[in-house]
């Protein structure tokens, strides 16, 4: 069964690793580079281009969109990439991130202690979930092209969770339950 979800989340502790989601609401776009300005921004003391708290980041760098549409393919980026740099949005409140892989356990544990869900968007698939993107925006960083942070609203984006609150993750649990003793 596939659970509708809104963003923010109401209850990201009511998740588990392997359900089925289809995502709506707003998300906000950035990779490495963008979450490299990020961690000099915290460092600096600066204000983040948007408020982090209760948001979901999706590591997505899109290709441009063709006339008459919102956005180009939009599939998920490697999110291993971030993990460097995701624990200290996670600490400032970061309810959610969306991406394709395994996450370290730095970031695991960082989302357990401060209530983070990790949902893996299916590769492979960046023209159809594409078109779950019902509108885009840049709001930060225009000058990393694809890589620029853009505000997105998402309808019905389909995703599995991967980390839950509980501790649990899809990429050890999924292959273990069909292990012969």
């Amino acid at each position: 069964m596939t659970a509708s979800l809104r963003l923010p989340l109401d209850d990201p502790a009511g998740l588990r690793a392997g359900d089925s989601v289809l995502l709506s609401g707003t998300v906000y776009t950035a990779r490495d580079a963008a979450h490299a300005r990020f961690a000099a921004a915290i460092e600096a003391g600066e204000d983040l281009p948007f408020d982090v708290e209760g948001a979901t980041i999706y590591f997505v760098g899109p290709t441009p969109a063709r006339p008459g549409h919102v956005i180009g393919a939009a599939g998920p980026t490697t999110a291993s990439r971030c993990d460097a740099y995701s624990p200290m949005l996670v600490e400032r409140g970061l309810q959610a991130m969306i991406g394709k892989g395994r996450r370290n356990e730095a970031v695991k544990e960082s989302m357990r202690t401060h209530g983070c869900v990790y949902f893996g968007a299916i590769e492979g698939t960046a023209a159809l979930l594409s078109r779950c993107i019902t509108s885009a925006e840049v709001v930060a960083y225009e000058d990393l092209g694809a890589e620029a942070v853009r505000r997105l609203t998402i309808e019905d984006f389909p995703a599995l969770v991967v980390n839950d609150l509980h501790g649990a993750d899809l990429y050890d649990d999924g292959p273990a339950s069909y292990r012969r003793a």
